[in-house]
């Protein structure tokens, strides 16, 4: 055997049978159907791909979450979840920020980025920035990356403020 086989081996015996590829999901289940048909064009915190941000953006209407939700924190303050979608009818990833009313109300304008990040290129794919927004839903562009290991990814500018406020979803490989 050789030692690319034996490595291979390895690391397919530690990742066990239930490891889902970056591309692959779940379909979305008769209720996340029913609560995105019932929202219509709103967004939604656990992320509407029938809305208006997202048809804007191209998001395909059958994308379903992948992977974690993960936050944003402003100190202890949550302010906004980042996720990652797939759509299998149009074999893309997307990633998915949504800003919290509650750091909305404090009427800070920012700059924002969403966008997928893929491992193997080390960079951020179908990425979408807007600047000076006051906006809660953002989709990122299209990302032709479902047979790569990714991340939803999302980053908060806030003016003023010491550093950029970051997460990434869990890797999906």
């Amino acid at each position: 055997m050789t030692l690319a086989a034996t490595v291979a081996g390895a690391t397919l015996s530690l990742l066990g049978t239930g490891v889902a590829a970056a591309g692959t999901g779940p379909a979305p289940t008769p209720q996340q159907r029913a609560a995105n048909v019932a929202a219509g064009t709103a967004g939604t915190e656990a992320g509407n791909p029938l809305s208006a941000v997202a048809s804007a953006a191209g998001v395909c209407s059958d994308a379903a979450q992948i992977g974690t939700t993960e936050y944003i924190y402003r100190g202890t303050e949550t302010i906004a979840s980042v996720r990652q979608f797939y759509s299998a009818s149009c074999d893309k990833n997307y990633g998915y920020v949504w800003v919290w009313k509650s750091f909305l109300d404090q009427n800070i304008n920012f700059n924002l980025t969403v966008g997928v990040w893929a491992y193997e290129r080390n960079s951020l794919v179908g990425q979408r920035t807007l600047f000076n927004t006051h906006a809660q839903e953002f989709w990122s562009n299209a990302a032709d990356t479902a047979d790569e290991c990714t991340s939803g990814d999302g980053t908060i500018n806030i003016p003023n403020y010491p550093e950029p406020l970051h997460t990434r979803t869990s890797k999906r490989c």
